[in-house]
């Protein structure tokens, strides 16, 4: 299913979809993670909206689940088999060190976070204060080993002009930036050191491609972020099926 231009509706309707597809993507993550891993919709973290968290069971062994580069209940090796994004990138070792907050991110269980996947709402950028909030707690984040993945289904504000991917990212290279063409974001991000990146660009009529959610800095699982999202929107009201079907504002 493609995806739809959420810029045509109200904050309410987006709400609806945005809660829907964190149930999905939840029910989806626990039938591909690897067994010592687990998922959890999340209500609140500072300024993130309901994530999606990947926590690993306090009573994992963390020394044998890795096998032949990858996992012996599921996962995929990066050495073996990189996302297939258009762009990835891999931050200098020195400006990662200079970057790194002391802030604690940590979860009200006993189990041990290890990443998030972060659905994008308008309310995320509908300020400077949003905004920097946001980035802040998603480069908090990455200081403390938790990877992340990022959808972003709305097009720049003045406040990013080039989407959220520079802004999280940060350092003095040149790295992927909005365009007119293709102003939507799909990015996952490798904590740890060196820091990596896996960005694709998308658009309103395409269908999302399944992206990496990193359970190690060098093992991840692919994340059907197209069938989650078809999911989450067959159950929405068919009014506003039709009315985003067709691309048209809501009256």
């Amino acid at each position: 299913m493609p995806i739809h231009d959420w810029t045509q509706t109200f904050a309410g309707l987006y709400h609806d979809f945005h809660v829907a597809w964190i149930g999905e993507l939840r029910t989806a993550l626990n039938d591909l993670l690897p067994e010592s891993y687990y998922a959890l919709a999340e209500q609140k973290m500072g300024p993130f909206g309901p994530d999606v968290l990947t926590l690993q069971a306090n009573d994992a062994d963390e020394d044998v689940d890795e096998l032949d580069g990858g996992f012996a209940s599921g996962g995929t090796a990066l050495a073996l088999a990189p996302p297939k994004v258009r762009y990835a990138f891999q931050a200098d070792e020195l400006d990662y060190l200079d970057k790194q907050r002391v802030v604690a991110i940590r979860h009200g269980s006993d189990d041990r976070l290890i990443a998030i996947i972060e659905l994008v709402s308008p309310g995320n950028k509908s300020n400077r204060r949003a905004i920097d909030a946001f980035v802040d707690k998603a480069t908090e984040c990455l200081d403390e080993g938790i990877h992340l993945l990022i959808v972003d289904l709305f097009p720049p504000t003045p406040r990013d002009p080039d989407g959220l991917h520079p802004l999280i990212w940060g350092g003095a290279e040149p790295t992927w930036s909005a365009t007119v063409d293709e102003p939507l974001l799909l990015a996952s991000y490798v904590a740890g050191s060196p820091r990596r990146s896996f960005v694709e660009p998308t658009a309103v009529g395409r269908e999302p491609i399944d992206m990496p959610l990193f359970l190690t800095p060098e093992t991840y699982i692919d994340v059907p972020l197209a069938v989650t999202y078809e999911e989450a929107f067959r159950g929405m009201p068919k009014k506003w099926k039709k009315v985003l079907d067709a691309g048209g504002a809501v009256a």
